[in-house]
């Protein structure tokens, strides 16, 4: 009898797990905990395709982000505790009750009364912390921002932006005390609380930390090559120039760009 599944359907892609955690011996020895690394993978590899704007790059990655999805499904139906259907169940569920202006009778006047009624919902269901449900292993300028950001939803946020500049200035402040006094513990942490107010300051002038650090380093990552190349090209060792003729490199790198 012909196989009449749609080749490229949800079910198939779930027909395919299976048969790979029955029939492969790799992925039948796959765990949650041996496979999570990849899954942070991919969810960057997801990242850099947005941010390159690469969106063929990003159809396929969200494709391989789907798999570990369906993957860690398949492991916990094989161990008794859930199937991919209670997964679609469980967001299905959560996106009705976390939009009563949609799917209810509630009314909003914009995306900031989304945004309260999202933290107000999640503190109905059993939080215990409105920064409750943040993974520590977020990245710390993403963790920062997130914690700042549901914070500011239940009113804790500072009245202006201009506030906050002040605190980032007082942390300086701060930090050049703490680096007089010669004390370790004190400059890290001094120095923990100034990382904290700019991405604060960060938030009140809509940048997301994270992004702009990542290009930052992007940035740099481009102008540094551009250094070691010129110098290549010249038959010159980076490590016996100058620093002086690096940083000329450096702004000619600047002006291509």
């Amino acid at each position: 009898m012909a196989n009449t599944m749609n080749e490229y359907s949800f079910e198939h892609l779930l027909d395919i797990m299976k048969r790979l955690r029955r029939e492969c011996p790799w992925d039948r020895e796959q765990t949650h905990d041996s496979i999570k690394g990849h899954t942070i993978e991919e969810v960057y590899e997801v990242v850099e395709a947005i941010d390159h704007k690469q969106y063929d790059e990003l159809k396929s990655e969200l494709g391989d982000l789907l798999l570990h999805i369906v993957f860690h499904a398949e492991i916990a139906r094989g161990d008794g505790r859930f199937t991919i259907d209670d997964v679609l169940h469980s967001i299905i569920d959560k996106l009705v009750r976390r939009h009563p202006h949609i799917f209810g009778d509630v009314q909003v006047k914009d995306a900031n009364d989304v945004k309260k009624n999202w933290e107000q919902i999640k503190m109905q269901e059993g939080r215990e912390s409105v920064i409750d449900g943040i993974p520590d292993v977020l990245p710390a300028l993403l963790k920062a921002h997130r914690m700042q950001e549901k914070a500011s939803k239940v009113g804790f946020d500072w009245p202006h932006r201009d506030d906050v500049w002040k605190k980032v200035a007082e942390e300086i402040e701060e930090l050049k005390l703490a680096l007089d006094g010669n004390n370790q513990d004190e400059v890290e942490s001094e120095f923990g609380d100034l990382l904290f107010a700019l991405v604060n300051y960060a938030r009140f002038v809509h940048v997301n930390p994270e992004d702009a650090l990542r290009k930052a380093i992007n940035k740099f990552s481009h102008r540094f090559r551009f250094i070691e190349k010129r110098l290549r090209d010249e038959g010159k060792d980076i490590v016996t120039v100058s620093l002086e003729e690096m940083d000329a490199i450096w702004e000619d790198a600047k002006q291509v760009e």
